[in-house]
């Protein structure tokens, strides 16, 4: 199984980032369309941002780039996202990570949290967070491996069933 990442840059990344984490979360795990609604306005926000939230080339002329964002493919087929987006001047958010099912077992989203630590240090910030729930415990696993640290959690209805949402974060 060939994995690769790349930053998200392709017609139909943007929308293929919101219909899998829409078939994977709302029909996967019985989450209401409130999910997937939320990711359709972070996609929607990164995107907005323009060319500075992923494009240097595009940035304003000495403009540092402060988000970005990959897709993880395993031959050659999207499979894994990923989006680092500014919470401030000084930290980072990690958001969307997401592996599909097939695609899950071969690293791909310890390359893609790894990816984001890397863009997230090298653009200055000086902390990296994130949230995610108690149930999704092999990404869990990947944080505590990069380094986050569980900072606080408390029970989470939003998306439909019962949740306990999850705050962490590392030092850059």
């Amino acid at each position: 199984m060939g994995a690769t990442i790349r930053r998200l840059a392709e017609p139909g990344d943007l929308g293929w980032v919101v219909m899998a984490h829409g078939e994977d979360y709302v029909g996967g795990y019985g989450w209401s369309p409130a999910f997937e609604a939320l990711v359709a306005r972070i996609v929607a926000d990164f995107a907005a941002a323009g060319s500075t939230a992923g494009d240097p080339a595009g940035a304003a002329a000495g403009a540092p780039v402060r988000s970005a964002a990959w897709i993880g493919e395993v031959d050659g087929e999207r499979a894994g996202s990923v989006f680092c987006v500014a919470a401030d001047d000084t930290t980072a958010q990690l958001r969307l990570l997401l592996v599909r099912p097939g695609a899950r077992g071969h690293g791909l989203g310890s390359a893609l949290v790894d990816e984001c630590v890397r863009f997230a240090t090298g653009a200055g910030y000086q902390r990296l967070t994130l949230w995610t729930v108690s149930a999704q415990v092999s990404a869990r696993r990947i944080y505590q491996a990069a380094g986050f640290e569980l900072v606080d959690e408390a029970p989470h209805r939003g998306f439909g069933p019962d949740l306990v949402g999850q705050n962490w974060a590392r030092k850059l």
